[in-house]
C-alpha cells in the first residue's frame, strides 16, 4: 500500500502529461492528492483532471487559475514543471532577441505568472508548497549547447530563492528541484539529434555530451520516477522545515558544491 501522506491535498502539475511531469502527477495521486495537470494539448490516456493551457500566454494562465478556483477552490501544491530547451546551440551568435525571449517566457516567466496568480489563496490560509523544476544547467551552462536555456534556469533558481525568503513567514514553502539528464523523450531526441549532427552513434553522442559535464558518476541517466520521488518528499509533511533550497538530482554529475 502506498503512503497516503497527501490525502486531501490539491496539486497542480504543469507540463504534467508526459516525462517528469507525468511521473510527478502519478506519484502525488498515488499518495492521495487530487491532481490537476496542464499542458498545451490533451493526450488520449490522461487519468488526472486536465486543463489545456499555454503558460507562456498571460490570458491562458488566468483562465487556468479561474478554472482551478471554480472547480477545486484553490490548490495546496504547485509544481512548476513546464519548460524545456527550445533554442539552438552554437553560442551567442545564434541567439536572436526573439529566441532569448522565447526561452525566458517558457522557463521563467510562465512560473512567475502562475505563482503570482495562485499565491494569494495559499497566503490567505497560511499553507502551501511551490516546487520549481529547474535543471543542473542553471549551475553549469554549456555555451555550445544550451546557453539561453541555462540562463533561464539560473534566473529561475534565483527567483525561487527570493520568493522562498519572502513567503517563509507566510506559511508557504518554495523549493527547487534541479535534475540532471533524465530518460525522457525530449532528452532521447536531444541526444539523437546531437549524435546525428556530430556524425556518431547515439551511444557515442551520449558519451560526448556527458564528457562536457564531467560525466555521471552513477553511470546512467535518472528515471522520471526518481525525480517524482524527490518531489513527493519535498511536498510532504516530512519536509515542513525545508524551504529555499535547490535539490540537484543528477547522479553526482554536477562538479560543484551545492
Amino acid at each position: 500500500m502506498e503512503l497516503q501522506d497527501l490525502k486531501g491535498k490539491r496539486a497542480l502539475v504543469t507540463g504534467g502529461t508526459k516525462g517528469i511531469g507525468k511521473a510527478i502527477a502519478d506519484e502525488l495521486a498515488g499518495a492521495g492528492a487530487t491532481v490537476i495537470v496542464s499542458a498545451r494539448t490533451k493526450p488520449d490516456d490522461i487519468t488526472h483532471h486536465f486543463i489545456a493551457a499555454d503558460l507562456t500566454k498571460a490570458d491562458q494562465v488566468s483562465a487556468l487559475a479561474k478554472e482551478i478556483a471554480d472547480t477545486f477552490g484553490g490548490i495546496d501544491i504547485l509544481i512548476n514543471n513546464v519548460g524545456g530547451l527550445t533554442t539552438p546551440g552554437g553560442g551567442h551568435s545564434t541567439l536572436t532577441d526573439e529566441l532569448w525571449q522565447q526561452e525566458l517566457d517558457l522557463n521563467l516567466i510562465s512560473a512567475i505568472r502562475l505563482d503570482r496568480i495562485l499565491l494569494p489563496q495559499m497566503i490567505e490560509k497560511k499553507s502551501g508548497v511551490i516546487i520549481h523544476i529547474s535543471s543542473v544547467a542553471g549551475k553549469q551552462a554549456l555555451w555550445n549547447l544550451n546557453m539561453a536555456y541555462a540562463v533561464s534556469k539560473a534566473a529561475l533558481n534565483s527567483y525561487s530563492k527570493a520568493l522562498s525568503t519572502e513567503l517563509a513567514e507566510k506559511g508557504v514553502r518554495v523549493l527547487t528541484v534541479a535534475p540532471g539528464p533524465v530518460r525522457t523523450e525530449p532528452m532521447v531526441k536531444f541526444i539523437n539529434d546531437y549524435a546525428t549532427s556530430a556524425g556518431v552513434t547515439p551511444e557515442e553522442g551520449m558519451k560526448q555530451l556527458m564528457a562536457q559535464t564531467g560525466g555521471i558518476p552513477m553511470g546512467r541517466m535518472a528515471e522520471p520516477e526518481e525525480v517524482a520521488n524527490l518531489v513527493h518528499f519535498l511536498v510532504s509533511p516530512s519536509a515542513v522545515y525545508l524551504t529555499g533550497t535547490i535539490y540537484a538530482i543528477d547522479g553526482g554529475s554536477l562538479p560543484v558544491i551545492n
